[in-house]
Protein backbone atom coordinates (compact mmCIF):
# COMPACT_ATOMS: atom_id res chain seq x y z
CA UNK A 1 0.00 0.00 0.00
CA UNK A 2 1.12 3.69 -0.82
CA UNK A 3 1.86 5.87 2.03
CA UNK A 4 -0.65 8.04 -0.29
CA UNK A 5 -3.65 5.21 0.53
CA UNK A 6 -2.53 4.98 4.20
CA UNK A 7 -2.65 8.80 4.56
CA UNK A 8 -6.29 9.27 2.84
CA UNK A 9 -7.79 5.98 2.39
CA UNK A 10 -8.06 6.50 -1.23
CA UNK A 11 -11.15 8.77 -0.73
CA UNK A 12 -10.28 12.03 -0.65
CA UNK A 13 -10.42 13.65 -4.41
CA UNK A 14 -13.45 16.07 -3.55
CA UNK A 15 -12.01 17.65 -0.31
CA UNK A 16 -8.24 17.98 -2.06
CA UNK A 17 -10.13 19.90 -4.81
CA UNK A 18 -11.87 21.58 -2.27
CA UNK A 19 -8.85 22.93 -1.18
CA UNK A 20 -7.39 24.26 -4.07
CA UNK A 21 -10.09 26.02 -5.00
CA UNK A 22 -10.47 27.70 -2.13
CA UNK A 23 -7.00 28.93 -2.30
CA UNK A 24 -7.39 30.40 -6.02
CA UNK A 25 -10.23 32.31 -4.97
CA UNK A 26 -8.47 33.74 -2.07
CA UNK A 27 -6.05 34.94 -4.92
CA UNK A 28 -3.67 32.53 -4.21
CA UNK A 29 -1.25 31.33 -7.60
CA UNK A 30 -2.08 27.39 -8.25
CA UNK A 31 -0.47 27.17 -11.63
CA UNK A 32 2.88 27.38 -10.49
CA UNK A 33 3.94 23.93 -11.93
CA UNK A 34 1.70 23.97 -15.13
CA UNK A 35 3.72 27.20 -16.15
CA UNK A 36 7.32 25.62 -14.89
CA UNK A 37 6.68 23.01 -17.22
CA UNK A 38 5.64 25.40 -20.20
CA UNK A 39 8.48 27.09 -19.47
CA UNK A 40 10.64 23.39 -20.47
CA UNK A 41 8.69 22.26 -23.25
CA UNK A 42 6.93 24.07 -26.47
CA UNK A 43 2.69 24.01 -26.68
CA UNK A 44 2.20 20.90 -28.35
CA UNK A 45 4.33 18.73 -26.85
CA UNK A 46 3.23 15.56 -24.85
CA UNK A 47 2.63 15.48 -21.55
CA UNK A 48 2.70 12.55 -19.06
CA UNK A 49 1.15 14.13 -15.58
CA UNK A 50 1.96 11.16 -13.30
CA UNK A 51 0.54 11.28 -9.93
CA UNK A 52 -2.16 13.40 -11.92
CA UNK A 53 -4.74 13.89 -8.44
CA UNK A 54 -7.43 15.85 -9.54
CA UNK A 55 -6.15 16.93 -12.71
CA UNK A 56 -5.08 20.81 -11.82
CA UNK A 57 -1.82 20.43 -13.68
CA UNK A 58 -2.77 18.71 -16.66
CA UNK A 59 -5.77 20.38 -17.10
CA UNK A 60 -3.88 24.12 -17.13
CA UNK A 61 -1.33 22.45 -19.55
CA UNK A 62 -3.96 21.47 -22.12
CA UNK A 63 -5.49 25.13 -21.44
CA UNK A 64 -2.11 26.30 -22.80
CA UNK A 65 -2.01 23.76 -25.44
CA UNK A 66 -0.09 20.83 -24.70
CA UNK A 67 -1.21 17.11 -25.72
CA UNK A 68 -1.56 15.34 -21.99
CA UNK A 69 -2.20 12.43 -20.55
CA UNK A 70 -2.91 11.75 -16.66
CA UNK A 71 -2.24 8.74 -14.82
CA UNK A 72 -3.29 7.87 -10.95
CA UNK A 73 -3.97 5.56 -8.59
CA UNK A 74 -6.53 6.81 -6.73
CA UNK A 75 -10.42 6.57 -8.26
CA UNK A 76 -11.47 9.38 -6.17
CA UNK A 77 -8.99 12.14 -7.42
CA UNK A 78 -9.31 10.87 -11.02
CA UNK A 79 -13.33 10.97 -10.67
CA UNK A 80 -12.75 14.58 -10.03
CA UNK A 81 -10.42 15.10 -13.20
CA UNK A 82 -12.86 13.61 -15.00
CA UNK A 83 -15.81 15.58 -14.34
CA UNK A 84 -13.51 18.73 -14.56
CA UNK A 85 -12.19 17.54 -18.09
CA UNK A 86 -14.08 14.48 -19.50
CA UNK A 87 -12.46 15.43 -22.91
CA UNK A 88 -9.02 14.77 -21.45
CA UNK A 89 -7.14 11.01 -21.01
CA UNK A 90 -7.18 10.01 -17.81
CA UNK A 91 -5.67 6.81 -16.57
CA UNK A 92 -6.27 5.30 -13.56
CA UNK A 93 -3.14 2.91 -12.85
CA UNK A 94 -0.65 1.68 -10.07
CA UNK A 95 2.83 4.06 -11.34
CA UNK A 96 5.18 1.14 -9.60
CA UNK A 97 3.24 -1.49 -12.08
CA UNK A 98 2.58 1.43 -15.44
CA UNK A 99 2.77 0.01 -18.60
CA UNK A 100 1.94 2.74 -21.12
CA UNK A 101 2.05 0.30 -24.38
CA UNK A 102 -0.96 -2.21 -22.23
CA UNK A 103 -3.20 0.97 -21.88
CA UNK A 104 -2.78 1.77 -25.43
CA UNK A 105 -0.57 4.75 -24.92
CA UNK A 106 2.45 6.15 -26.98
CA UNK A 107 5.86 5.84 -24.97
CA UNK A 108 6.94 9.25 -26.83
CA UNK A 109 6.75 11.97 -24.29
CA UNK A 110 8.58 14.82 -24.22
CA UNK A 111 7.83 15.70 -20.56
CA UNK A 112 6.93 13.35 -17.51
CA UNK A 113 6.24 15.73 -14.61
CA UNK A 114 5.20 14.67 -10.67
CA UNK A 115 4.22 17.59 -8.76
CA UNK A 116 2.55 17.09 -5.52
CA UNK A 117 4.64 14.68 -3.21
CA UNK A 118 4.44 11.86 -5.49
CA UNK A 119 7.39 10.23 -5.16
CA UNK A 120 7.54 10.13 -1.69
CA UNK A 121 3.85 8.91 -1.19
CA UNK A 122 4.50 6.24 -2.79
CA UNK A 123 4.95 2.80 -1.37
CA UNK A 124 8.08 2.66 -0.02
CA UNK A 125 10.90 0.67 -1.96
CA UNK A 126 8.83 1.22 -5.30
CA UNK A 127 10.40 4.46 -5.81
CA UNK A 128 12.94 3.17 -8.10
CA UNK A 129 10.98 1.31 -10.12
CA UNK A 130 8.34 4.34 -10.70
CA UNK A 131 11.26 6.00 -12.29
CA UNK A 132 12.60 3.37 -14.36
CA UNK A 133 9.15 3.09 -15.45
CA UNK A 134 8.28 7.11 -16.13
CA UNK A 135 11.51 7.66 -17.95
CA UNK A 136 10.71 4.86 -20.09
CA UNK A 137 7.59 6.77 -20.98
CA UNK A 138 9.75 9.33 -22.14
CA UNK A 139 11.47 10.15 -26.01
CA UNK A 140 14.87 10.16 -26.28
CA UNK A 141 15.54 13.32 -24.99
CA UNK A 142 13.25 14.40 -23.11
CA UNK A 143 12.30 15.47 -19.51
CA UNK A 144 11.17 14.12 -16.09
CA UNK A 145 10.33 17.15 -13.42
CA UNK A 146 9.79 15.94 -10.03
CA UNK A 147 9.21 18.38 -6.82
CA UNK A 148 8.37 16.93 -3.63
CA UNK A 149 9.07 17.66 0.06
CA UNK A 150 12.27 16.38 1.69
CA UNK A 151 11.33 17.32 5.77
CA UNK A 152 8.59 17.21 8.05
CA UNK A 153 7.65 20.98 7.40
CA UNK A 154 6.95 20.24 3.46
CA UNK A 155 5.51 16.53 3.73
CA UNK A 156 2.08 15.13 5.24
CA UNK A 157 4.01 12.30 6.28
CA UNK A 158 7.42 11.27 7.78
CA UNK A 159 10.50 12.23 5.07
CA UNK A 160 11.67 8.62 3.35
CA UNK A 161 13.18 9.49 -0.17
CA UNK A 162 16.54 11.79 -0.03
CA UNK A 163 17.49 13.61 -3.40
CA UNK A 164 20.96 11.62 -3.36
CA UNK A 165 18.38 8.51 -3.62
CA UNK A 166 16.10 9.98 -5.86
CA UNK A 167 19.42 10.76 -8.09
CA UNK A 168 20.64 7.66 -7.86
CA UNK A 169 17.17 6.24 -8.82
CA UNK A 170 17.14 8.24 -12.03
CA UNK A 171 20.62 7.47 -13.09
CA UNK A 172 19.91 3.80 -12.73
CA UNK A 173 17.44 4.69 -15.05
CA UNK A 174 19.54 6.29 -17.60
CA UNK A 175 18.49 10.28 -16.33
CA UNK A 176 20.67 12.77 -16.16
CA UNK A 177 20.46 15.77 -14.17
CA UNK A 178 19.70 19.03 -15.58
CA UNK A 179 18.33 21.19 -13.24
CA UNK A 180 17.32 21.85 -10.16
CA UNK A 181 15.33 24.38 -8.30
CA UNK A 182 13.67 25.32 -4.60
CA UNK A 183 10.25 26.30 -5.82
CA UNK A 184 8.01 26.06 -9.02
CA UNK A 185 8.64 29.29 -9.68
CA UNK A 186 12.37 28.23 -10.25
CA UNK A 187 13.97 29.81 -6.96
CA UNK A 188 17.83 28.24 -7.32
CA UNK A 189 17.85 25.26 -5.17
CA UNK A 190 19.36 26.68 -1.35
CA UNK A 191 19.60 22.87 0.05
CA UNK A 192 16.26 23.78 2.08
CA UNK A 193 13.19 21.26 2.76
CA UNK A 194 11.61 21.37 -1.09
CA UNK A 195 13.44 20.66 -4.64
CA UNK A 196 12.23 20.34 -7.90
CA UNK A 197 14.31 18.53 -10.07
CA UNK A 198 14.85 18.08 -13.99
CA UNK A 199 16.33 15.22 -15.66
CA UNK A 200 17.06 14.07 -18.95
CA UNK A 201 16.23 11.30 -20.48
Amino acid sequence: MSRWEELTGGGSGQAYAARFTALARGGKDVHGEARFCAALVPAGARVLDAGCGTGRVMIRLAELGYDCVGVDLDASMLAVAQQQAPELPWVQADLARFEPSLLGIATDFDLVVAAGNVFPLLAPGTEATVVRRLAAALRPGGLMVAGFGLDEAHLPVPPGLTLLEYDDCCAAAGLTLVDRFATWDADPYDGGGYAVSVHRR
